[in-house]
């Protein structure tokens, strides 16, 4: 077996035994291109050897999605995909797991009309809206990882000849992922304590507020009062614990949905809907995004922010420090799980009802009276930099500094 194989064998184990964690007799559905197949076979393999009843693969291809945007009929784009929302809602209502293997050239969509991009993404959102609910409550086990393909690898290393891109993606991202250790499931039981023990710190303070100052960025961000800190780990409804990304590298919460005021800028390019959105900032008042401007790709980031009420507001907060092995590696990807957890970032869109206290068991009505933003969407994009301080601002006033100069202060 070469190092690769060995490498690869470890990232199938790790998106199994430590993703989806899964459990005897649950079923395993896996949303994949078709550029992760090798890796896919070893995931299969693998599950069925920790004791899966049946694991389905979904395919997708990059070039015939870009067929469809440039050649579908327009009316097409308004069709909900109800068969699809029923059969995922059929398999999560009945314990299975969800894996998602994602690989896609970030530019892939560039050039498609807004209004194709827009109505899909809403027809798509609202067909979804129960098992998005689901997901966010954590009811189900479900997890991503990624896997190189010939237009990402391109994106990521443009100065490399051809037939080196590929293989430099694939070692950049067994870096992130710890498959470079020699145990990497071990890694990874020891990297979430240390990232649990900041939640925890997090959770015993009970900052009503947090303030963030660096270049561009003077925002003050206020949380609901039940918030809780998660790191990385979570589990299902049944007790089972997951990690939805691999890599992770970050501590969230909630902000309270009225809650956020002030400038914000970004510090990396966010690919959305297969398009990049770069250099850009975004102004609040109480709550609501009410000015935005972007260098690069504005038209998608009016496109994202004007997609429902809610995704005017925000849904996620999450601290990242500058010193994280994927900031530290230099690299930009192009891909938010990946940049997200290099930098603090924010999340347009709905929050996750489990960084509230109680929240999994809350009605979406009771959700929204607790202050969660409910959306069609959820996007992360980057804020953080080795410029950026973070105060922690308690209920009587109390200011504590979190971050400083990008990293943690606690």
């Amino acid at each position: 077996m070469t190092d690769f194989d060995l490498k690869l064998q470890k990232y199938a184990e790790l998106a199994v035994k430590i993703g989806v964690q899964i459990q005897k007799g649950q079923n395993l559905i896996i949303n994949a291109t078709i550029d992760s197949a090798e890796l896919v076979r070893l995931i299969v393999k693998e599950a069925y050897n920790e004791g899966a009843r049946f694991v389905k693969v979904n395919w997708s291809d990059d070039t015939v999605t870009r067929l469809r945007y440039d050649m579908a009929a327009d009316e097409s784009f308004l069709d909900e995909p109800k068969w699809y929302a029923g059969e995922m809602l059929e398999y999560v209502e009945n314990n299975a797991a969800v894996l998602h293997v994602i690989s896609s050239d970030p530019d892939l969509l560039n050039g498609v009309s807004t209004e194709r991009l827009t109505n899909h993404q809403k027809t798509y959102s609202k067909a979804m809206t129960k098992y998005r609910q689901l997901q966010m409550a954590n009811f189900f086990t479900w997890s991503i990882v990624a896997v190189p393909s010939k237009a990402w690898a391109a994106k990521v290393f443009p100065n490399l000849p051809e037939d080196q891109q590929v293989p430099a993606l694939w070692e950049a991202i067994f870096r992130t992922v710890r498959v470079d250790q020699p145990d990497p499931v071990a890694a990874w039981k020891e990297h979430i304590a240390n990232l649990s023990q900041k939640a925890d710190y997090l959770n015993r303070k009970k900052f009503q507020k947090l303030h963030y100052v660096a270049p561009g960025t003077d925002l003050t961000i206020e949380l609901p009062a039940d918030h809780l800190w998660v790191a990385a780990e979570s589990d299902n409804d049944k007790g089972v614990s997951f990690l939805a990304n691999l890599p992770t590298e970050e501590v969230f919460t909630a902000p309270l949905k009225t809650g956020v005021n002030g400038t914000v800028s970004s510090t990396k390019p966010l690919s959305y809907s297969g398009n990049i959105i770069d250099k850009f900032s975004l102004t609040f008042e109480n709550g609501k995004i009410v000015d935005y401007k972007a260098e690069q790709g504005e038209a998608t980031l009016k496109q994202l922010v004007e997609m429902d009420e809610g995704a005017s507001y925000l849904g996620e907060v999450a601290l990242v420090p500058h010193g994280s092995p994927i900031s530290q590696s230099g690299l930009l990807f192009y891909n938010t799980l990946f940049d997200e957890n290099a930098s603090n970032h924010l999340a347009i869109g709905a929050g996750y009802a489990f960084t509230l206290n109680g929240g999994t068991t809350m009605s979406q009505e009771q959700l929204q009276e607790a202050g969660l933003n409910q959306s069609l969407v959820h996007v992360d994009f980057m804020i953080g930099s080795g410029e950026m301080d973070i105060y922690g601002i308690s209920a009587d006033g109390e200011k504590e500094q979190i971050f400083t100069k990008g990293n943690w202060a606690i």
